[in-house]
Formats: C-alpha cells, structure tokens, sequence
C-alpha cells in the first residue's frame, strides 16, 4: 500500500517537477537570486573561516599530544587521526563552493 501511494504521488508530482532547464533567466530573476544570495555567502565565509581558525587550534592541540606521547602507541595514534580528520574536514568545508559550481555548471 505505500509503494501504491508513492508511485500516486510521483505520478502528481511529475509535471511540477520537469522543468525546461534551457531557459535564459532574466536580470530580474538574476538581481533576485544575488539579492538572496549576498546573505547565504556571508553566513558561509563566517562558518567556513571559523571552522578554520577552530581547525588550527585543534591541529596545535593533537600535534602538541602527538609530540607528548612519548612511547605511549594509543595517545600517538589519537592523535594521528584527529590530525587527518582535521585535514579532511578542512577540505571539505574549503572545496564545497567548487564541487557545486562543477555540479550546478
């Protein structure tokens, strides 16, 4: 019965759904969309570039208990792991407006 009901939504939902993607939009439609645009860019630059301040703080903290743990392989191997998800995460939050601009153009 739910596959049912979803399949009747879907079928409702399809023509809403396809739109013509090769329609120029207007500089109306343009000025709009940077209008909303301009906050969303100012809310991401702020979390982006305090993830990265809080980034390198944390990277000081595991490079100083890698540093520290002497012959101790557990406190070590923390400490290499939260370097790379450190890195990793860096990367992600840094590569995000180019995986969508190739995405989206």
């Amino acid at each position: 019965m739910k596959l049912f009901t979803i399949l009747i939504l879907m079928v409702i939902a399809m023509p809403f759904a396809m739109a013509d993607l090769d329609d120029e939009i207007t500089e109306e439609e343009q000025e709009a969309f940077d209008e909303i645009l301009t906050p969303v860019m100012k809310i991401y630059n702020f979390v982006k570039y305090s993830a990265t301040t809080l980034a390198a703080l944390f990277m000081v903290f595991s490079a100083v208990s890698f540093m520290t743990s002497g012959e101790d392989q557990r406190k070590r191997e923390g400490a290499k792991k939260s370097i790379s998800y450190i890195i990793v995460g860096l990367m992600v939050i840094w590569a995000v407006p180019y995986v969508i601009s190739f995405l989206v153009g």
